[in-house]
């Protein structure tokens, strides 16, 4: 009989040559433990899901009571569901006032898929811009704003009619005309290795769009729910976009999207045609009932308020080591640049050996991703901040 192991390889699809093969049997907090207890930090967070931390009991307590009540009742939007109620009410009120309406989906790549459908109805315009580098997701739309032309080459024909604009290349701001429907940015690319929009370069991104009638989209898919050190990043940036993306995180480790906006725009996918977005599962009320707990945990424990100091922590330590080319970070969201992805291979594989789990970017091998759960202590930060300059110090022999 196959074990666990070789099951996964002969069933589960595979998209990678080398996956990671770690198995984990448990998880809790900032570790995941393996069938015979081996422990590991996880410092990437699941990709920036685990924010309040693996089996949260505020969260596990939510989900089994939601269960308990009801899950699945009716494609999204047709019934009253007061998990759906409340957690768009809160982040509502969360939210600059423009951004108060909430259409729940399953997964960030939905929400991209939904923005872009809404900006083109709203508008009445087809061009959608984005940035050299950019990362969207991976179905057919969200690849189409991919910034990267050797991950999106092999699907082609996508959708036309999209530019591709440089990142934080205020000229290049020209390209937005009346033609546009959207623009959509990450304020912080995640998948580039941690790029960090310029200020200015925002603002002014702001203006254009506001002077031609585009929707600005901000894609906080990993940014958001206090990864940045506020719960939204763009409270950083001191800019309102038009359409919010949110996912990752927003379900506390349970799957859910959102794409918002204001009631005046989100409000034509009535009609010309009704049902102009739909879902099955978007906004399933376990997921919501388990992001409101996660928000709860985020707000009430003032997760997002420990950022910076845990921030300067691991980039106090890391940054001094002659190995570290440069130390990008927007929060707890963080790129440890080694300069050779054979570096960040025998790191990776260091840590699976020694106690923490690492990754790469998909667009920036040469960096190492670092994204712990933000509820990881001062004391655990300096302790796996120490393991990864040993870790450093071992593949530099």
């Amino acid at each position: 009989m196959q074990n666990i192991r070789q099951l996964f390889l002969s069933h589960v699809a595979q998209t990678s040559d080398a996956p990671l093969m770690l198995e984990v049997s448990r998880a809790e907090g900032v570790f995941l433990f393996g069938p015979s207890g081996e422990k590991y930090y996880d410092l990437i967070s699941g990709i920036s899901v685990s924010n309040v931390g693996h089996a949260n009991p505020r969260v596990v307590k939510a989900v089994q009571d939601q269960a308990s009540a009801y899950m699945h009742l009716m494609v999204y939007g047709e019934f009253i569901q007061s998990p759906q109620v409340l957690l768009a009410a809160k982040l509502s009120s969360m939210l600059p006032q423009t951004l108060s309406s909430v259409y729940f989906v399953n997964s960030g790549s939905e929400a991209v898929e939904g923005a872009m459908k809404l900006s083109k109805r709203f508008t009445g315009r087809t061009e959608i811009i984005s940035f050299r580098n950019a990362y969207h997701g991976g179905t057919q739309g969200a690849l189409s704003v991919m910034g990267v032309e050797s991950q999106k080459r092999s699907f082609r024909p996508l959708l036309p009619d999209i530019s591709i604009l440089e990142f934080n290349s205020i000229a290049d701001l020209a390209r937005i005309t009346n033609r546009t429907a959207c623009v959509i940015i990450e304020p912080v690319q995640g998948e580039a290795g941690i790029r960090v929009a310029d200020g200015n370069f925002i603002t002014e991104l702001r203006r254009r769009c506001s002077e031609v009638g585009a929707l600005l989209i901000f894609d906080e898919i990993q940014t958001g729910m206090g990864r940045t050190g506020k719960m939204f990043a763009l409270e950083r940036f001191g800019v309102t976009p038009d359409i919010l993306l949110l996912a990752k995180a927003l379900g506390g480790g349970m799957p859910l999207g959102a794409f918002i906006s204001s009631q005046k725009i989100m409000n034509c996918l009535m009609e010309n045609p009704s049902l102009g977005h739909i879902t099955t599962f978007g906004g399933h009320p376990v997921s919501c009932a388990a992001s409101l707990a996660a928000i709860d945990v985020l707000t009430g424990d003032r997760l997002p308020e420990s950022v910076p100091e845990k921030e300067q922590i691991f980039r106090d330590i890391l940054s001094k080591h002659p190995l570290v080319k440069e130390f990008r970070s927007f929060g707890l969201l963080m790129a440890i640049e080694l300069g050779s992805f054979e570096k960040v291979s025998a790191l990776i594989k260091y840590g699976v050996e020694h106690g923490f789990v690492l990754d790469w970017f998909l667009f920036c091998n040469t960096a190492i991703r670092l994204a712990p759960p933000l509820c990881i202590t001062k004391e655990q930060c300096e302790e796996v901040a120490n393991l990864i300059y040993q870790g450093l110090n071992e593949i530099n022999r």
